[in-house]
């Protein structure tokens, strides 16, 4: 069994078993039909990954490793906040009739600020630190920007990263306010190993620990049968991460730089219901 996996499964049972549920209360998220979407959560989940040792994708079932990529590269390469910019479908719901999500996500990363040493944008910043000055305590990025919030479609989920050298070892924390277990738990996840994993490799790094924060860790009452029977399936072990190693600057790399090798899984689940 993959380590991963085994964190998966015991973060859902521990929901199932030990959560709060939201039913008798009026919440925001809707299903298609109109109905309220609830939820079963967990407070402050917090999950540890050792990149070192294995790379964290789910083996129960497929997560798309391409795709989750693309996605990492739109946001903190390309900058972008247009789903046109963007070969995936996911964003298409938060969405308005130019593409456009608002003042979100990789919109954040693309303002640039004054500091001393000169004008960079929050992603920008983080590679000159690494580079320059590996051992501050404070290489981070934030995305909730309340000035721009009544600007976003959608407010970030995942929304500030910070990065810590140890020896020389990159380790990172993402905090998010909000995860969607069955849906985007492990998407999350993937997106930002491989993060880690290439700012580490563009820094003359190595991978260390990914932490992953989630202040609301919540599955969604029509996702419980399915994620019952997910975490019985069986598990494998995680495949190895392969990444092109003559990239060495952030902004060469493409989903095509990133493969897995040995990968077993699970069958894919299909036609998961999305509240909105």
């Amino acid at each position: 069994m993959s380590k991963a996996d085994k964190i998966f499964i015991d973060m859902c049972r521990d929901i199932l078993d030990n959560g709060f549920s939201s039913e008798g209360q009026e919440v925001r998220p809707r299903w298609e039909d109109g109905t309220y979407a609830h939820t079963i959560k967990r407070f402050s989940v917090v999950n540890r990954y050792n990149l070192a040792e294995e790379f964290p994708i789910l083996t129960l079932r497929p997560t798309y490793l391409k795709s989750a990529v693309g996605e990492i590269l739109w946001i903190w390469q390309k900058k972008s906040n247009n789903i046109n910019d963007l070969n995936s479908k996911i964003w298409d719901s938060w969405a308005d009739d130019k593409g456009s999500i608002g003042k979100a996500y990789g919109y954040q990363l693309g303002i640039k600020h004054k500091y001393i040493e000169g004008e960079f944008d929050q992603v920008d910043r983080v590679l000159y630190d690494l580079r320059n000055n590996p051992y501050s305590r404070r290489i981070m990025t934030n995305i909730y920007n309340h000035q721009d919030l009544h600007e976003m479609n959608l407010y970030p989920c995942a929304y500030s990263v910070t990065f810590n050298v140890t020896g020389n070892k990159l380790n990172a924390i993402l905090n998010q306010r909000s995860n969607d277990i069955l849906v985007a738990n492990n998407w999350n996840v993937v997106q930002y190993s491989v993060l880690v994993h290439m700012l580490a490799q563009v820094s003359g790094l190595e991978v260390g620990e990914f932490v992953h924060v989630i202040a609301d860790a919540h599955i969604y009452d029509r996702h419980v049968p399915i994620v019952e029977e997910l975490i019985t399936r069986k598990s494998y072990e995680a495949p190895k991460l392969i990444i092109n190693k003559n990239v060495k600057d952030f902004y060469d790399f493409t989903v095509d730089d990133f493969k897995l090798e040995n990968y077993q899984k699970g069958e894919q689940i299909r036609n998961i219901p999305v509240a909105v």
